[in-house]
Protein backbone atom coordinates (compact mmCIF):
# COMPACT_ATOMS: atom_id res chain seq x y z
CA UNK A 1 0.00 0.00 0.00
CA UNK A 2 0.93 3.41 -0.48
CA UNK A 3 1.51 5.92 2.22
CA UNK A 4 -1.75 8.32 1.21
CA UNK A 5 -3.79 4.19 1.27
CA UNK A 6 -2.12 3.48 4.23
CA UNK A 7 -2.92 6.60 6.31
CA UNK A 8 -6.96 5.87 4.91
CA UNK A 9 -6.83 2.60 6.20
CA UNK A 10 -5.06 3.26 9.60
CA UNK A 11 -8.36 5.58 9.57
CA UNK A 12 -10.27 3.05 9.06
CA UNK A 13 -11.47 3.37 5.38
CA UNK A 14 -11.01 -0.10 3.57
CA UNK A 15 -13.08 -0.13 0.89
CA UNK A 16 -11.04 0.20 -2.31
CA UNK A 17 -12.89 3.14 -3.91
CA UNK A 18 -11.43 4.89 -0.36
CA UNK A 19 -8.40 6.69 -2.11
CA UNK A 20 -10.84 7.84 -4.98
CA UNK A 21 -13.18 8.94 -3.00
CA UNK A 22 -10.02 11.02 -1.06
CA UNK A 23 -8.55 12.59 -3.94
CA UNK A 24 -12.56 13.99 -4.95
CA UNK A 25 -13.11 15.32 -1.48
CA UNK A 26 -9.53 16.61 -1.70
CA UNK A 27 -10.05 18.29 -5.72
CA UNK A 28 -13.38 19.91 -3.95
CA UNK A 29 -12.28 21.17 -1.47
CA UNK A 30 -9.32 23.06 -3.27
CA UNK A 31 -11.45 24.09 -6.51
CA UNK A 32 -14.04 25.24 -3.95
CA UNK A 33 -12.24 27.47 -1.77
CA UNK A 34 -9.98 28.86 -5.24
CA UNK A 35 -13.79 29.87 -6.66
CA UNK A 36 -14.65 31.27 -3.15
CA UNK A 37 -11.72 33.58 -2.38
CA UNK A 38 -11.20 34.31 -6.61
CA UNK A 39 -14.86 35.94 -6.44
CA UNK A 40 -16.50 39.15 -5.20
CA UNK A 41 -18.64 36.72 -2.80
CA UNK A 42 -15.90 37.26 0.17
CA UNK A 43 -13.68 40.55 -0.95
CA UNK A 44 -14.88 43.55 -3.03
CA UNK A 45 -12.54 43.21 -5.54
CA UNK A 46 -10.99 39.07 -6.80
CA UNK A 47 -7.86 38.16 -5.54
CA UNK A 48 -5.92 36.21 -7.59
CA UNK A 49 -3.25 35.50 -4.77
CA UNK A 50 -5.63 34.57 -2.21
CA UNK A 51 -7.25 32.19 -4.66
CA UNK A 52 -4.14 30.42 -5.33
CA UNK A 53 -3.45 30.48 -1.48
CA UNK A 54 -7.00 28.83 -1.09
CA UNK A 55 -6.32 26.27 -3.60
CA UNK A 56 -3.73 25.11 -1.44
CA UNK A 57 -5.65 25.31 1.80
CA UNK A 58 -7.85 23.78 0.21
CA UNK A 59 -5.70 20.52 -1.01
CA UNK A 60 -3.73 20.49 2.09
CA UNK A 61 -6.69 20.49 4.58
CA UNK A 62 -8.17 17.02 3.79
CA UNK A 63 -4.95 15.45 4.15
CA UNK A 64 -4.40 16.91 7.73
CA UNK A 65 -8.14 16.04 8.67
CA UNK A 66 -7.49 12.31 7.76
CA UNK A 67 -4.28 12.46 9.79
CA UNK A 68 -5.85 13.51 13.12
CA UNK A 69 -8.62 11.08 12.13
CA UNK A 70 -6.04 8.16 12.36
CA UNK A 71 -4.21 9.12 15.19
CA UNK A 72 -7.61 9.20 16.86
CA UNK A 73 -8.51 5.94 15.84
CA UNK A 74 -4.89 4.51 16.73
CA UNK A 75 -5.07 6.37 20.14
CA UNK A 76 -8.52 4.27 21.30
CA UNK A 77 -6.94 1.04 20.06
CA UNK A 78 -3.72 1.94 22.42
CA UNK A 79 -5.92 2.58 25.20
CA UNK A 80 -8.14 -0.61 24.61
CA UNK A 81 -5.05 -3.06 24.18
CA UNK A 82 -4.54 -3.38 28.09
CA UNK A 83 -7.88 -4.49 28.66
CA UNK A 84 -7.68 -7.20 25.57
CA UNK A 85 -4.32 -8.81 26.37
CA UNK A 86 -6.37 -9.51 29.90
CA UNK A 87 -9.06 -11.26 28.17
CA UNK A 88 -6.67 -12.84 25.43
CA UNK A 89 -4.37 -13.95 28.46
CA UNK A 90 -7.29 -15.29 29.93
CA UNK A 91 -8.81 -16.98 27.10
CA UNK A 92 -5.40 -18.78 26.47
CA UNK A 93 -4.48 -20.25 30.04
CA UNK A 94 -8.41 -21.79 29.74
CA UNK A 95 -7.03 -23.88 26.87
CA UNK A 96 -7.79 -21.86 23.65
CA UNK A 97 -5.59 -21.59 21.25
CA UNK A 98 -4.15 -18.02 19.69
CA UNK A 99 -6.13 -18.03 17.15
CA UNK A 100 -8.91 -18.59 18.41
CA UNK A 101 -8.46 -16.67 21.65
CA UNK A 102 -8.21 -13.39 19.09
CA UNK A 103 -11.44 -14.52 17.92
CA UNK A 104 -13.34 -14.48 21.15
CA UNK A 105 -11.56 -11.24 22.38
CA UNK A 106 -13.02 -9.56 19.06
CA UNK A 107 -16.27 -10.47 19.67
CA UNK A 108 -16.16 -9.58 23.69
CA UNK A 109 -15.00 -6.31 22.85
CA UNK A 110 -17.28 -5.49 19.88
CA UNK A 111 -19.33 -3.18 22.29
CA UNK A 112 -16.73 -1.26 24.52
CA UNK A 113 -13.79 -0.84 21.64
CA UNK A 114 -15.40 -1.35 18.59
CA UNK A 115 -12.30 -0.32 16.29
CA UNK A 116 -10.01 -3.23 18.15
CA UNK A 117 -12.43 -5.71 17.81
CA UNK A 118 -12.69 -5.06 13.95
CA UNK A 119 -9.31 -5.68 13.68
CA UNK A 120 -9.19 -8.93 15.57
CA UNK A 121 -11.99 -9.58 13.53
CA UNK A 122 -10.00 -9.29 10.40
CA UNK A 123 -7.27 -10.96 11.52
CA UNK A 124 -9.82 -14.59 11.67
CA UNK A 125 -10.66 -13.59 8.05
CA UNK A 126 -7.46 -13.44 6.95
CA UNK A 127 -6.18 -16.74 8.22
CA UNK A 128 -9.27 -18.21 7.40
CA UNK A 129 -8.36 -17.05 3.81
CA UNK A 130 -5.49 -19.34 3.97
CA UNK A 131 -2.83 -16.44 5.50
CA UNK A 132 0.18 -17.52 7.63
CA UNK A 133 -0.48 -16.30 10.81
CA UNK A 134 3.30 -14.00 10.96
CA UNK A 135 1.44 -12.22 7.60
CA UNK A 136 -1.90 -11.40 9.36
CA UNK A 137 -0.37 -10.11 12.49
CA UNK A 138 2.11 -7.80 10.53
CA UNK A 139 -0.95 -6.45 8.19
CA UNK A 140 -2.85 -6.03 11.65
CA UNK A 141 0.61 -3.62 12.95
CA UNK A 142 0.42 -2.09 9.38
CA UNK A 143 -3.41 -1.29 9.65
CA UNK A 144 -3.75 0.33 13.37
CA UNK A 145 -0.27 1.90 13.56
CA UNK A 146 0.15 1.66 17.20
CA UNK A 147 3.65 1.20 18.62
CA UNK A 148 2.70 -0.90 21.23
CA UNK A 149 0.59 -3.04 18.89
CA UNK A 150 3.15 -3.44 16.43
CA UNK A 151 5.58 -4.98 19.75
CA UNK A 152 3.12 -7.43 20.66
CA UNK A 153 2.88 -8.66 16.84
CA UNK A 154 6.74 -8.75 16.88
CA UNK A 155 6.51 -10.73 20.77
CA UNK A 156 3.90 -13.14 19.07
CA UNK A 157 5.84 -14.08 16.26
CA UNK A 158 8.86 -14.49 17.95
CA UNK A 159 7.23 -17.10 20.86
CA UNK A 160 5.29 -18.70 17.43
CA UNK A 161 8.53 -18.57 16.08
CA UNK A 162 10.77 -20.02 19.27
CA UNK A 163 7.63 -22.18 20.49
CA UNK A 164 7.91 -20.43 23.71
CA UNK A 165 4.78 -20.17 26.39
CA UNK A 166 2.29 -17.88 24.64
CA UNK A 167 0.82 -17.55 27.86
CA UNK A 168 3.54 -16.07 29.82
CA UNK A 169 4.51 -13.88 27.47
CA UNK A 170 1.42 -12.56 26.96
CA UNK A 171 0.90 -11.71 30.40
CA UNK A 172 4.77 -10.14 31.19
CA UNK A 173 3.48 -8.15 28.01
CA UNK A 174 0.57 -7.17 29.60
CA UNK A 175 2.23 -6.36 32.95
CA UNK A 176 4.78 -4.02 30.64
CA UNK A 177 1.87 -2.17 28.63
CA UNK A 178 0.14 -1.27 32.12
CA UNK A 179 3.09 0.49 33.16
CA UNK A 180 3.72 2.26 30.70
CA UNK A 181 0.20 3.25 30.18
CA UNK A 182 0.87 4.36 34.12
CA UNK A 183 3.77 6.29 32.59
CA UNK A 184 1.86 8.17 29.71
CA UNK A 185 -0.53 9.05 32.39
CA UNK A 186 1.99 10.61 34.93
CA UNK A 187 3.65 12.28 31.86
CA UNK A 188 0.74 14.27 30.86
CA UNK A 189 -0.46 14.87 34.70
CA UNK A 190 3.03 16.35 34.60
CA UNK A 191 2.76 18.54 31.78
CA UNK A 192 -0.64 19.83 33.03
CA UNK A 193 1.27 22.68 34.68
CA UNK A 194 3.08 23.80 31.67
CA UNK A 195 -0.12 23.77 29.61
CA UNK A 196 -2.04 25.85 32.02
CA UNK A 197 0.11 28.82 32.09
CA UNK A 198 -1.23 30.20 28.75
CA UNK A 199 -5.25 30.08 30.31
CA UNK A 200 -3.94 31.67 33.15
CA UNK A 201 -2.24 34.40 31.57
CA UNK A 202 -5.00 35.16 29.17
CA UNK A 203 -8.00 34.49 30.42
CA UNK A 204 -7.84 34.52 35.03
CA UNK A 205 -5.25 36.88 35.72
CA UNK A 206 -6.91 39.91 33.47
CA UNK A 207 -10.16 39.26 35.36
CA UNK A 208 -8.39 39.06 38.05
CA UNK A 209 -6.60 42.44 37.72
CA UNK A 210 -9.85 44.05 37.16
CA UNK A 211 -11.65 43.04 40.11
CA UNK A 212 -8.77 43.55 42.41
CA UNK A 213 -7.35 47.13 40.59
CA UNK A 214 -10.59 48.32 39.16
CA UNK A 215 -12.12 49.99 42.12
CA UNK A 216 -8.78 51.97 42.93
CA UNK A 217 -8.44 52.66 39.93
CA UNK A 218 -11.95 53.80 39.85
CA UNK A 219 -11.10 56.09 43.10
CA UNK A 220 -8.20 57.68 41.87
CA UNK A 221 -10.12 58.50 38.99
CA UNK A 222 -13.12 60.26 40.71
CA UNK A 223 -10.32 61.96 43.18
CA UNK A 224 -7.71 63.21 40.81
CA UNK A 225 -9.53 64.77 37.94
CA UNK A 226 -11.28 67.35 40.03
CA UNK A 227 -7.99 67.86 41.58
CA UNK A 228 -6.60 69.02 38.18
CA UNK A 229 -9.30 70.61 37.26
CA UNK A 230 -9.43 73.09 40.33
CA UNK A 231 -5.52 73.67 39.77
CA UNK A 232 -6.39 74.24 35.87
CA UNK A 233 -8.66 76.85 36.74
Amino acid sequence: MGSLRLRLVQAGYRRDEALTIFFGIRVMFALGLFFLFSTSIVFERPNLLLALGGLGVGYILPGMLLARMAKRRAHRIRLALADALDLLVVSVEAGLGLDQAMTRVGEELAFAYPELSSELKLINLELRAGKPRAEALRNLADRTGVDDLSALVTMLIQTDKFGTSVAQSLRVYSETLRTKRRQRAEEAAAKTGVKMVFPLVLCIFPSIWVVTIGPAAIKFVTVLFPMVEGTNK
